[in-house]
């Protein structure tokens, strides 16, 4: 028979890509990982892993029993975090995956919410690229993710939250931009050194597409995809970077200041929408979280507090509409 014990070792294998780097983890002597993952394998009556010189990966067999291991996993997991609390209590462990300018826009603020109005709920924030993210979201690995498409997968629920606008950011020293200037078209953007996230990044290839509609290439000086390094190669003038306004919502408390140029000539937008598991298989934890997430995003816009971020239209047959 199948036991807890063989789906933590083989989900914990399968995610280092390795048996001795598995066996550090779990403080488990690699000989005795070794013999669980046989017994797995004869219960299953099929090889789950590919061994190499590199390492191990799943076989399709072992890929589908991963994905269905994580998943009981985590509801096994909150499962017993439920039984540790008080009832009458919403409670239970909620991933939330979140890309980093997100996270400086509304994750504090909802970290703190979650924290006085459910004590019971153990909100686990993963922080991470939009792909990455949205990977992680389509395997099951994340109650809940705000992504930058409603296209992510047909599987899972998708809200409209907020629109962004981006701007042109430099220092408030910044010797790119003249001082006074509160926008800049893009024909002026494209001539300023710029540091941008890699190609693969869906900022960088929005960016991209809105260039080369007018014939215009970037100057990349630098890419990156970390935002604290690339916001300090910005403040020390690297380079300019293009980003919505979450990327210095949290800068003014490193004592810090930006300016933010809208571009004047180019429709700089990027919606965000708010994803969920099923509501099949959505915690009632899962789904207060989600309400909260959109209560915070509303209020950020509403407070008119920091500029660029507006709400999605919706004409009344529920059809998303161009934002004001």
């Amino acid at each position: 028979m199948m036991d807890i014990r063989q789906l933590r070792y083989f989900v914990q294998i399968i995610e280092c890509g390795s048996l001795s780097k598995a066996s550090r983890q779990l403080h488990v002597a690699q000989p005795a990982l070794s013999q669980q993952l046989s017994k797995l394998e004869d219960l299953v009556g099929k090889p789950l892993l590919l061994r190499s010189s590199k390492g191990v990966r799943p076989t399709e067999n072992g890929l589908a029993l991963y994905h269905h291991a994580r998943f009981l996993l985590r509801q096994l997991d909150q499962a017993v975090t439920i039984a540790r609390s008080q009832a009458g209590e919403v409670q239970g462990m909620v991933t939330v995956g979140l890309p980093a300018t997100t996270v400086a826009a509304i994750g504090l603020t909802l970290v703190q919410r979650i924290r006085e109005r459910y004590p019971s709920i153990l909100l686990n924030v993963v922080e991470g690229m939009s792909g990455h993210i949205g990977q992680l979201m389509r395997l099951g690995q994340l109650d809940l993710s705000v992504l930058f498409g409603d296209d992510v997968s047909p599987d899972l629920s998708t809200e409209p939250l907020l629109v962004e606008e981006l701007f042109l950011m430099v220092p408030e020293h910044s010797r790119f931009v003249r001082k006074g200037l509160t926008s800049i078209t893009i024909a002026e953007a494209s001539a300023i050194p710029l540091i941008l996230p890699t190609g693969s990044h869906g900022l960088r290839q929005r960016i991209a597409a809105e260039f080369a509609s007018r014939s215009l290439s970037t100057n990349v000086v630098a890419e990156i995809d970390s935002l604290a390094l690339l916001m300090n190669c910005v403040y020390n003038e690297i380079g300019a970077t293009i980003k919505p306004m979450g990327a210095v919502m949290q800068e003014g408390a490193r004592g810090r200041s930006w300016r933010s140029l809208s571009i004047s000539d180019a429709h700089f937008r990027r919606r965000n929408f708010l994803y969920s598991l099923p509501p099949d298989r959505l915690t009632t934890a899962a789904a207060v979280v989600a309400s909260e997430i959109k209560e915070t995003a509303r209020e950020l816009v509403e407070s008119k507090t920091w500029p660029g971020f507006e709400a999605i239209v919706t004409s009344a047959r529920g059809r998303e509409a161009a934002p004001a």
